[in-house]
Formats: structure tokens, C-alpha cells, sequence
């Protein structure tokens, strides 16, 4: 049996979806806080455990004869490492036999507000004395496509990392990693991947692209971080999450989010997806909404 936590979120489900292409759909199991969001997953024979990371003992249950177990890192920042204490202490007293894990870029070295947890679960899991695998991802293109609307309305995407490159991947490239990982018959415990895309952007490459399949001049403004975290905060993103995003922004600058080893196209076979079609598919979607 294989488990996903966080398997109704943007990632989880895309990893399930890879892993029905290899796996039967009773051999899986989605390990999620609220069962009543499964209900797809359910509808396709994929068996769906509640588990909640604040809730130990849901864990024990979720993951009774689970063999591989992916910890889907949790999206509370500033409460993460708590509730992954909680999921390996139950992986262990489960026995499970693999834990994949969703780290950050780089973490041994990153210097990323946003890496201190994934850095603090990382030691946890060396002390844990569970064989595990470590998904080191990379920025999500996607993180970026939620600007597209107030660029395309202002003509500009402010940001601080100046001229800094981003080796983004689609969330789809990262959970085809995830599922090559947790099918793989070669021995996974112990190893690292460091997940990034094949070719790196700076966000004036991204306002250009934007720009020309738009056909709306759009621009890059780069502001100092103390201004980009105030507006963020002013967007209505809570300060210390706003603290983080900023911070990480700078690091783009500084060169943390940028990997050219190509890891990750070479576990998943296939060159990771272009900067150019993650736009386009995000225009996509707005222009059939605004049908």
C-alpha cells in the first residue's frame, strides 16, 4: 500500500493521478483532513483514510499497512514542524518501509526563511530511524501564475529579485517525481533529489512572455524587499507569510532557487515543462472565464 498525505491538495492529487497510471487504484490510499473533499478520489476506488496532522492518533489509523508513505510537506507555515513530528513518529510506530518527502531546494545549504522547517524535518527524519527519500522541489511555476490577472490589468509584476534565475518546474513535473520515486524498483532510501526545472527565468523573461502571448505590454518592477513584503501584506497575505515570500524573492537574486543538474527531467524521463506553457495555460483558463 502506498499513502499520500494532503492528497486533496494541489499536489497530492496530481501525485495520485500519476500514480493510477502504474499502480491499482486499491493499493493506494489518500490520507486527507477532510474525507468529503475525496469524493473523486473515492469515486475511482482509491481508499481515503482521514488523517490529520494535528491529530496523532488519526494517523495511526491512516497509515495501518501502509508500506510507502509520502509526507506532502504541510502548507501551515510556521507550524510544520510539529505536525511532520507527528506524521514520522506514526510512519515509524506504522513500520512503514519508505517515507518520501517534499523538502525545498537545496535545504542542507538554503539560506530561505521558508527552508528552516523543512531543514528542522529533514533532522528529524535522520533521527528517526525510518529509511527515507528526500523530494528536494524547486519553485512551482505556478506560484507565479496567480499575478497574471493583476499584471495583465496594471501592466507590470513587481517583485525584489532583481535579475536573479528561477529553475521553476509545473506541479505536475514535481508529482511525476513523486510517483517514479514511490514505484521505482531501484533502492530509493537515502537518497536525495534535487527537483528543479531544465531552463531558468528571471521574472523580466516572465513579463515579456506574459506580454507576448497577451498581447498586453506587461513590465517587471523591481522594489526593494520591504517594499514587496508591504505589498504583499497590503494584498492581504498575512505579515509573516508575506515575510517569507519576500525573503525567498531576495534568495532568487542571490541564486538559491536557480539548479541546473536536471534531476528532476532525468527521474521522470522526460524534459520538465516550459515557462511558456504554464502561461499559456494560465491565459487559457482566464480568457474561458471571462467567456
Amino acid at each position: 500500500m502506498i499513502a499520500i498525505t494532503g492528497a486533496t491538495g494541489q499536489l497530492g492529487r496530481l501525485v495520485i493521478k500519476q500514480l493510477l497510471n502504474s499502480v491499482p487504484a486499491g493499493e493506494l490510499i489518500a490520507a486527507v483532513r477532510s474525507p468529503q473533499r475525496a469524493a473523486d478520489l473515492a469515486a475511482l476506488r482509491v481508499t481515503v483514510r482521514y488523517a490529520d496532522y494535528d491529530r496523532p492518533e488519526s494517523l495511526a489509523t491512516a497509515f495501518a499497512g501502509v508500506r510507502k508513505l509520502l509526507l506532502i510537506s504541510s502548507s501551515e507555515v510556521g507550524q510544520r514542524l510539529p505536525q511532520h513530528r507527528m506524521v514520522i513518529e506514526a510512519a515509524a510506530e506504522a513500520e512503514v518501509e519508505l517515507l518520501a518527502y517534499t523538502s525545498i531546494l537545496h535545504c542542507d545549504r538554503s539560506p530561505l526563511l521558508l527552508a528552516a522547517e523543512h531543514q528542522q524535518t529533514e533532522a528529524l527524519l535522520r533521527d528517526s530511524g525510518l529509511s527515507y527519500v528526500l523530494l528536494r522541489n524547486g519553485w512551482y511555476t505556478e506560484n507565479y501564475m496567480a499575478a497574471i490577472p493583476t499584471a495583465l490589468q496594471y501592466g507590470q509584476i513587481a517583485g525584489c529579485a532583481g535579475e536573479g534565475r528561477l529553475s521553476s518546474a509545473s506541479r505536475s513535473d514535481y508529482a511525476a517525481a513523486a510517483a517514479a520515486v514511490l514505484t521505482s524498483p531501484a533502492q530509493q532510501a537515502g537518497r536525495i533529489y534535487e527537483l528543479a526545472g531544465d531552463a531558468a527565468w528571471t521574472l523580466a523573461e516572465l513579463a515579456a512572455e506574459i506580454s507576448v502571448q497577451s498581447g498586453i505590454p506587461v513590465s517587471f518592477d523591481n522594489v526593494a524587499e520591504a517594499d514587496y513584503r508591504d505589498m504583499l501584506v497590503g494584498f492581504g497575505l498575512p505579515e509573516g507569510f508575506a515575510r517569507a515570500l519576500a525573503d525567498s524573492e531576495t534568495g532568487i537574486a542571490n541564486g538559491e532557487l536557480f539548479d541546473d543538474g536536471r534531476q528532476l527531467s532525468r527521474l521522470i524521463g522526460r524534459p520538465t515543462t516550459a515557462l511558456s506553457v504554464t502561461v499559456a495555460e494560465t491565459l487559457t483558463t482566464l480568457n474561458s472565464g471571462s467567456d
